[in-house]
């Protein structure tokens, strides 16, 4: 099948590169020229293992392309999707104007029936926008030409995203006709083979889908932070607590680990356009709301118990932080959890080392000529006479460091645990003073 993606961000990349393993014939389109050209050449702009192989192997053997021509793209393709940005505006809706304008470029050169599908994270809606958009550009060129407008939304976590789409749990549908649903069928048939479902439905219920995922993920996140909490003030052990619900097959181990909250580009956002999306309908989410606080607040407990430590001064404290981007496996920094523990602690006077196996460069990007940050080349450096040591993210060559070796570095066997990797016991008798979140204060 001939496929256009309209946007060569996370999702529309991996969503190409994985259509066209599959043998279908995907033309990507980005506005970006630099970036187009870049991948023609198999540069990736992200970090996402897996990725490049798909990319460097699909373009060679001629099935998935990258152009900046969106009319061309479009005219010679059957399916259309939409995978542009769908940022968080100020009143913490979607901005939906990429979506739009994509939309109206569509109009004015779509030449023949299209199927045209919301891939991108959009709101209850935007389906009936995007086919007014559509339809306003077709009749200034005065003509009628047949298409539909279809939800699709994507279910991938970042550092397991080419799993996600290749072996899916489920794949959501929504349309308006039983002939496009079917089309999709088709085209998805081949992720699906172990009998996981393509679930048709309404547009409207799909758009809602995808938030509704998203925002039940977030609150089992908050969730556990806030018996994490509650287990600090009352000596239970967030641990056995965690394995003790786990275990029931109703709640499930997932996404019940206690840490410094979620970020990324799809959580904080999706909360936010929920919550907006519930309140322009004149109703409070509570439940939402609540999540989203908690899981702010998780952020702010963590750098206060810091400070705390050292008395409320951080003046000259050195502090090494391991992790930052918002989980393992990315270089995405988006909310990330450590971006704003560094922005505390360094308005309190500390110098930070930082160490990242990805998200250095974009950290220093978004960070621009900090005086108060350095990077280090590796986990041992960042350490190199730090007073303590903090965790923001879980990778895994943090699991299992050289603990000895670190106590030699440091120049206070000191850490700060936001992902509860270590045993207690284990840090104890090698003389570390450690803290982890859900620890009796």
């Amino acid at each position: 099948m001939k496929l256009a993606m309209v946007g060569a961000g996370y999702v529309g990349l991996v969503t190409a590169a994985c259509f066209a393993e599959m043998g279908n014939e995907v033309t990507c389109v980005d506005a970006d020229k630099a970036k187009v050209e870049a991948l023609e050449q198999g540069i990736i702009p992200i970090y996402e293992p897996g990725l490049e192989d798909y990319v460097k192997r699909n373009t060679q053997e001629n099935r998935l392309f990258f152009t900046t021509d969106l009319a061309a793209a479009v005219q010679k393709s059957l399916v259309v999707f939409i995978a542009v940005g769908t940022p968080q505006d100020k009143d913490g809706s979607a901005d939906l104007s990429m979506v739009l304008d994509v939309a109206k470029k569509i109009g004015r050169c779509i030449n023949g029936y299209k199927v045209i599908v919301e891939k991108s994270t959009v709101p209850v809606g935007t389906a009936t926008l995007v086919r007014q958009a559509i339809n306003a550009e077709l009749k200034a060129r005065g003509e009628e030409i047949e298409f539909d407008v279809v939800s699709n939304p994507e279910f991938l976590k970042e550092g397991t995203a080419l799993d996600d789409f290749m072996k899916p749990d489920r794949i959501v549908v929504g349309c308006d006709d039983v002939r496009v649903g079917e089309l999709m069928k088709e085209l998805y048939a081949p992720f699906v083979r172990t009998n996981h479902p393509v679930i048709i439905m309404d547009v409207v219920s799909a758009e809602l889908t995808k938030y509704a995922a998203n925002a039940f993920l977030a609150t089992k996140i908050s969730f556990i932070n806030e018996l994490a909490i509650i287990c600090s003030k009352t000596g239970a052990n967030i641990g056995m607590v965690r394995q003790g619900i786990g275990s029931d097959r109703r709640i499930g181990h997932l996404f019940l680990f206690p840490g410094l909250g979620y970020g990324g580009s799809c959580f904080p956002k999706d909360m936010q356009a929920l919550i907006h999306t519930a309140r322009s309908r004149g109703y409070t989410p509570r439940i939402l709301e609540a999540a989203e606080a908690v899981n702010q607040e998780q952020r702010q407990l963590f750098s206060d118990r810091i400070a705390a430590y050292f008395g409320n001064d951080l003046s000259g404290k050195v502090l090494a932080v391991w992790g930052l981007s918002f989980k393992p496996q990315t270089d995405d920094i988006r909310e990330a959890p450590a971006l704003t523990i560094i922005e505390k602690l360094t308005e309190a006077g500390a110098r930070i080392q930082a160490h990242d196996p990805e998200a250095m460069t974009a950290t220093k990007n978004y960070l621009g000529n900090h005086k108060a940050v350095s990077f280090a080349k590796t986990s041992y450096e960042a350490v190199q006479g730090a007073d303590a040591l903090i965790i923001c993210t879980e990778w895994t060559k943090f699991r299992e460091p050289d603990f000895e070796r670190m106590r030699s570095l440091m120049k206070s066997p000191v850490i700060f645990d936001g992902r509860n990797l270590y045993s207690t016991e284990k840090l104890a008798k090698l003389g570390f003073e450690y803290f982890y979140v859900g620890q009796k204060q």
